[in-house]
Order: structure tokens, then sequence, then C-alpha cells
């Protein structure tokens, strides 16, 4: 494993070379529940987040909105924001379907009932943004629930950056991925 610097960003050399497709299927939304503390938030998403939706709320649990009314929805730890979870387990906005966990956020705004997409570290999970130098980092976290995720997007041929590039597209721009992927044998191989 190496580091690139693309741009004004850090990026763990092995995310160019991995494979990855989510199978929510298989991994039944585990990162909605595991963790030692909820989704990592910007600032302008922690704020629009103190305040959800009617519509995101009604989707939500009743233990979820009771929790919300009492705890709120984003905690502070070590100078970060996050999502708050129910006791250190899942996401205050979690639920439940045909035994998958699924994001009420995302669903709303998958329905057309809010712009608010859920926060962008989990759109871009198992991809996390941390600090290196002052830049930021792109780190892959290889968890054991993603191993099936793993699996998938080898077996289609799917390179995770390819995957996750709407994300990453939104947050460092088109001509920032496309650098990233110039550096990517694989690529050339498999895009």
């Amino acid at each position: 494993m190496g580091i690139l610097s693309v741009g004004e960003v850090l990026v763990e050399r092995d995310i160019l070379d991995s494979f990855f497709s989510c199978d929510l299927h298989a991994c039944k939304g585990c990162c909605c529940v595991e963790g030692e503390l909820g989704a990592p938030l910007s600032e302008a998403e922690a704020a629009v987040l103190q305040q959800p939706s009617g519509e995101v709320l009604r989707m939500l649990p009743d233990a979820n909105r009771q929790w919300i009314a009492r705890h709120g929805t984003v905690e502070a730890y070590q100078g970060s924001l996050y999502t708050r979870t129910l006791g250190g387990k899942e996401c205050v906005f979690s639920l439940i379907r045909d035994g998958i966990t699924l994001c009420a956020l995302e669903i709303a705004c998958n329905e057309g009932d809010t712009a608010l997409p859920k926060p962008i570290s989990c759109r871009l999970f198992p991809l996390r943004v941390r600090k290196k130098f002052g830049l930021p980092y792109l780190v892959y976290e290889q968890h054991g629930m993603c191993r099936q995720g793993k699996l998938l997007g080898l077996e289609r041929k799917v390179l995770l950056v390819e995957y996750l590039r709407p994300h990453l597209e939104e947050l460092y721009g088109k001509a920032w991925v496309s650098l990233l992927l110039s550096f990517s044998d694989s690529y050339d191989l498999h895009g």
C-alpha cells in the first residue's frame, strides 16, 4: 500500500485496484448498524439533519422518533460531527424493511419527498475521508461486513472507484476523478 497525491487529495493506492459492488441482500445493511459512531457529517449536513423533515420522521420506527425527540439527530465527538445512534448501534435514520436495514433519508430523497440525500460519508462507504498532513485523505475501510461486496465487485469486474464515481465526482469533481483513474493500471484493463 502506498499513498498517491491526486490534486489536493491524498489517496491510498489500493483504492485504485480494488473491486467492489455493494451486495445489500448479503450484508443486510449492517453498515447502518455496526460501528462505534454514526455517519460522519459535514457542518452543512449536520445543520440540515438537526431538523429532519416530517416525511423522514414518519418513516422511522417509534423508538427512533422517541430517541430523536430526547437526544437529537447529531452528536459531536472529538471535534467531529456524526449522526446519533440508538444505544451505540443503528443510526437514528435507519429502518428495517424485508429484513434489510435502510436509510430513511435515502428513501425520502429517492421518492422525491426531500432533496436531502443520505450523508456523503454513507454514499462513499466503504471509503472514508480522513485528514493527513492537513489534506483530505481517502482510505478504504475493508470491513468483514463488506466481504460479499468485494466478491460481487470482483465477479462483475466493477472497480471500487467506478462504483463510487458519482459520489467522488460530487465531492471532488469530474476532472479530479479522471485524474485519479489515470493512476490506475486496473482501469486500463477493466474500465
